[in-house]
């Protein structure tokens, strides 16, 4: 890939740039903005590294907040956007997790100890010079993921590199090269020494962004990634159990493959219903990532179900939109993704959310209050009128009469 004579560079990166450059340090951009823009993917989110250490960068920039300073990385606001500013810095110890560096290095030491070719890749924004020590614009011209000299030296240093190359490998649709796929799998049980949230990080961003959920599912257990954080992984290419079917998993033999490839575009790529679609046990595997607990909830949810209502009439959506509450819209999505279309009963819930329906029991026309004044005293009692007055609103919204409800309550006490 011959590089381009200029980028198009953000006002904002050049003048963080001209401020670094004319106070006597150096300044390129670097990493996966570099990336994105050689490949064709605009990026305005454009990374600095810096001769500057810093404190000077601190003191150089009005508005700064650390964000590490102790790996060296300032971020700079200017113009009301953010951009990391990093001083070039070397790896003194690394433990699999985190590194202590050094600083006062060159940019080519810095760009050496970056993780993939493709990444280590410098454009000076004011000389509009290159930097590709490592092959990095060939790499991306053959479509190849290589490691940065020693693949094993280099996912030693940090594990998380492992997942980082199986989301960019799925993302860009690049072919890992030998030497770093097998160092990959060689080095997949140091995996385990890495912090859950960091991991549930890069399968979240892998499922938002890569090109085929086939692809990222399968390098995930063919690197042996899986076997270590995600176990439950459904077989990519093996049929479920004849005729089971569920809210997150295939029904009657179909494969898993053939439903990730289904979804498009206009389904959202939701890493909480992909990670409950994928997964034997997504509130395992969610709980084991430290989702929030509010993740955790809608999975449950929709393992819950039911997966979708007895018929598509608007009595039969209610009544199961009332059942799943706010995992209808979850619900509906995961049936979409499991069958390639539409739900049936899609419109008819868009009809009953317009008409604003009763579905929940704050919806009722008559409140605690109301039936407190009339003898039903909070409690079970209150809890089962609410109830009964709801199923009859539900199946018949035009009941959702204050009066009306307060006389039926009263024959229900």
């Amino acid at each position: 890939m011959p590089l381009p004579d200029r980028l198009a560079i953000p006002d904002d990166v050049l003048e963080i740039a001209r401020i670094l450059e004319g106070a006597g340090y150096e300044a390129w951009c670097v990493g996966g903005a570099i990336r994105d823009t050689l490949l064709g993917q605009p990026n305005a989110d454009f990374d600095i590294a810096t001769s500057a250490r810093p404190e000077a960068v601190q003191r150089l920039f009005r508005h700064t907040v650390n964000v590490g300073e102790r790996y060296g990385t300032v971020a700079v606001r200017v113009r009301r956007r953010h951009h990391e500013v990093t001083t070039f810095r070397r790896d003194v110890r690394t433990d699999g997790r985190q590194a202590v560096v050094e600083f006062g290095v060159s940019l080519e030491e810095d760009l050496a100890r970056r993780d993939f070719t493709v990444n280590a890749i410098a454009y000076h924004p004011l000389r509009h010079e290159w930097r590709d020590p490592f092959g990095g614009a060939a790499d991306l011209d053959a479509r190849v993921l290589r490691a940065v000299g020693d693949p094993a030296a280099r996912f030693r240093e940090d594990y998380l590199r492992i997942l980082r190359g199986i989301r960019f490998a799925a993302r860009f649709d690049l072919t890992i090269a030998p030497a770093t796929w097998e160092a990959m799998r060689a080095e997949a049980a140091g995996l385990a020494r890495l912090s859950a949230e960091r991991v549930r990080d890069e399968w979240f961003k892998g499922l938002r962004t890569a090109q085929s959920l086939v692809r990222l599912l399968t390098l995930w257990i063919e690197s042996g990634a899986a076997r270590i954080w995600l176990p439950e992984l459904l077989p990519i290419r093996a049929a479920g159990p004849e005729g089971e079917a569920s809210a997150g998993r295939p029904a009657h033999g179909a494969t898993l493959a053939a439903m990730l490839d289904r979804i498009g575009a206009e389904l959202p790529r939701d890493p909480v219903l992909l990670t409950t679609l994928v997964s034997l046990d997504p509130i395992a595997v969610l709980s084991r990532l430290k989702a929030s607990n509010a993740e955790i909830a809608r999975a449950a949810a929709v393992l819950a179900g039911p997966p979708e209502p007895a018929g598509t009439s608007p009595v039969a959506v209610r009544r199961w939109m009332a059942a799943v509450g706010d995992a209808a819209d979850d619900l509906t999505t995961i049936w979409h993704m499991r069958h390639g279309v539409k739900p049936p009963w899609a419109p008819v819930m868009r009809g009953i959310r317009e008409r604003r329906e009763p579905l929940t029991r704050k919806a009722l026309a008559v409140t605690g209050d109301d039936l407190r004044a009339i003898g039903i005293q909070p409690g079970p009692q209150m809890g089962a009128v609410l109830d009964r007055l709801l199923a009859m609103v539900v199946d018949d919204p035009s009941l959702n009469r204050r009066e009306l409800l307060l006389e039926r309550a009263r024959s229900m006490a």
